[in-house]
């Protein structure tokens, strides 16, 4: 009778779970790469994501790191990689070795060899080589490149543009 009632007791306990984490939507992401991931790449985090070499998904809000991360959608919140993949915009801090982004984005860019937005980027990239399509900001680097408007187009040290 006792192993009955642990036995419901537990799937009691697991069904309520199922529905919390249900509820969140996809709280947790774990991958060794893209496919062996818990949450398919077609769908969104929304708490921690963590790789060991590469991870896909559509959106990702909260706390992302991994060897390479991308994100299909759109990104916030702190995104930590080696090479960030950006294809919808973020807002937040995305450092790494390189990163990569497209869409209009707020907030910093960090990385120890290159940052390339896109699209309209709105606050501060530092990196030896920036790169914006458009800039509301600043870019502080070895060189710092933004497409239309700006101080110049190509600057040592910094550029900006606050229009």
């Amino acid at each position: 009778m006792n192993t009955l009632k642990s036995v419901l007791l537990i799937m009691l306990l697991f069904t309520s779970f199922s529905s919390v984490i249900s509820a969140q939507g996809n709280p947790i992401q774990l991958s060794l790469f893209n496919p062996i991931q818990i949450v398919p790449e077609g769908e969104s985090v929304n708490g921690i994501r963590l790789n060991l070499i590469y991870t896909k998904n559509t959106n990702v809000t909260g706390f992302d790191m991994g060897l390479v991360n991308q994100t299909t959608g759109s990104q916030l919140g702190v995104q930590w990689g080696g090479v960030n993949l950006t294809d919808g915009g973020f807002s937040g801090w995305q450092a790494g070795f390189v990163n990569i982004s497209k869409g209009s984005s707020v907030g910093l860019q960090s990385s120890w060899a290159v940052n390339y937005h896109g699209g309209h980027f709105n606050g501060l990239q530092l990196a030896l080589v920036n790169y914006s399509a458009t800039l509301k900001g600043l870019q502080l680097g070895l060189i710092n490149i933004i497409g239309e408007g700006g101080f110049l187009p190509v600057f040592p040290i910094f550029n900006f543009d606050f229009d």
